[in-house]
């Protein structure tokens, strides 16, 4: 779990160095708004083209070896960022980052699921999910680096962690698939803590008995098309999927242009705006994360769908909350009410992506979250090149990322409409591994 937050924790911030960095970029280059708002829309569309053979991939392969390529391959997609000698060199290399970006998720999602039991999933799940907001300190490094040097240093400054993090990945220990899942199936608990593999110690290796290593090689290996129509067959899949890519839509608009607009109509410097949107979204969302793991931890089991009742109700809060402070005219105003809905908006993470671990069957896992980042991508790819646009036509950011509201609140809602197929999904998946 270590391993894999430092993984997403330095994705992160490479992603959201651009929106700190805009500014500068744009005054450089001179592009319009319309063309910013289409770099992650074009980033978004590659990185939806390889998210469903990622996720089969990471079904089959060694998915321990697939995120140390991909995690080698950001670290030189961002060295060409930072040596970009014009716009189309750059937007080139924002693509590619963001396809590769795009190839870890699905097999780091399904190594989680190995590694914990579902009743530890929420945490787990939270603790790694949660760097999805610790990114935003990207946004503060991108815009601090950009004021105070270029924004070209921002990009050449994340080399070296990338090259680091993608050496540390290597070294960790595949789990064998669904072993967990079978062991609580078969009400084997007192096996849990040892079901746990060492993260880094090229020395160790992951102790599995030779009848658990035997049922991970047997599990099947349906055809790509076959295994995809099961998946979504699950209804709280498509469901989590749907809110959660209506709520990326707005959340991906309104935030990468955040400090943009903190600068044109708040009066701020770059510096100071990238600060402030990228240490607002990383202190609440760590709040937000432990009263979610909290919830649903506490609510698990004990109300229907409860990890989804804690995560639909802080999406749809939060998506309000964030509404009014877009209108506040202070910044102080607007800090607050951005730390409250980013609080919010978190105590969904660790509670959505431990349901889908819980309704997806082992052998599908990695589809699964591949699945999940398809729809969240999709959603993100638009985001800001609508906000892009309506500026442009109207003459307000504002107005482009209002525009943005509707969806999220929507999103929320079709996240608690899954309580109501949770449970039977769920214990489908342990009955299955009960026969495995």
């Amino acid at each position: 779990m270590a391993v894999l937050f430092i993984v997403g924790f330095v994705d992160r911030i490479e992603n959201n160095l651009l929106s700190g960095v805009l500014p500068a970029v744009q005054s450089e280059w001179g592009f319009s708004d319309t063309a910013a708002g289409s770099i992650p829309t074009a980033a978004a569309l590659a990185a939806a083209v390889v998210a469903l053979p990622a996720g089969y991939l990471a079904d089959r392969l060694s998915r321990t070896r697939i995120i140390a390529v991909v995690v080698f391959a950001w670290a030189l997609a961002t060295l060409g960022s930072g040596l970009a000698t014009g716009f189309l060199m750059f937007y080139l290399m924002r693509v590619l980052l963001a396809a590769a970006e795009n190839i870890d998720n699905p097999a780091s999602g399904s190594l989680l699921a190995d590694y914990y039991p579902p009743v530890s999933r929420a945490k787990a799940y939270g603790l790694t999910r949660v760097t999805t907001h610790l990114g935003g300190v990207g946004t503060l490094l991108g815009g601090v680096l950009a004021e105070a040097f270029s924004w070209r240093t921002a990009f050449l400054v994340m080399v070296v962690p990338g090259l680091l993090t993608a050496l540390l990945v290597w070294l960790l220990r595949e789990p064998p698939r669904g072993r967990l899942d079978r062991l609580v199936a078969a009400g084997d608990t007192p096996a849990l803590s040892a079901a746990r593999p060492a993260l880094t110690s090229p020395a160790h290796t992951y102790a599995a008995s030779p009848a658990c290593a035997s049922m991970s090689a047997a599990m099947p290996r349906l055809p790509f098309w076959r295994q995809l129509r099961q998946v979504i067959a699950i209804p709280t899949l498509v469901f989590v999927c749907a809110g959660l890519c209506l709520l990326t839509l707005g959340l991906s608009g309104i935030f990468y242009w955040l400090p943009t607009f903190m600068v044109r109509s708040l009066g701020v410097g770059t510096g100071t705006a990238g600060s402030l949107t990228g240490l607002i979204p990383v202190a609440g969302t760590l709040t937000g994360t432990l009263v979610g793991s909290w919830l649903g931890r506490k609510w698990h089991g004990t109300r229907k769908g409860g990890r989804l009742l804690a995560g639909g109700s802080g999406l749809t809060a939060g998506s309000l909350v964030l509404a009014v402070a877009l209108s506040m005219e202070s910044i102080g105003a607007m800090a607050v009410l951005v730390l409250l809905a980013c609080s919010l908006l978190a105590i969904a993470m660790p509670n959505l992506a431990a349901c889908l671990a819980d309704v997806v069957p082992a052998a599908s896992r990695g589809l699964g979250f591949a699945v999940l980042q398809l729809f969240t991508t999709a959603g993100g790819a638009f985001g800001s090149l609508v906000v892009g646009m309506a500026s442009d036509r109207f003459g307000s950011l504002l107005a482009g990322m209002y525009i943005l509201v509707p969806p999220m609140i929507a999103g929320g809602l079709l996240t608690l409409r899954a309580r109501t197929s949770f449970e039977r999904d769920a214990r489908k998946v342990m009955t299955e591994a009960a026969r495995g």
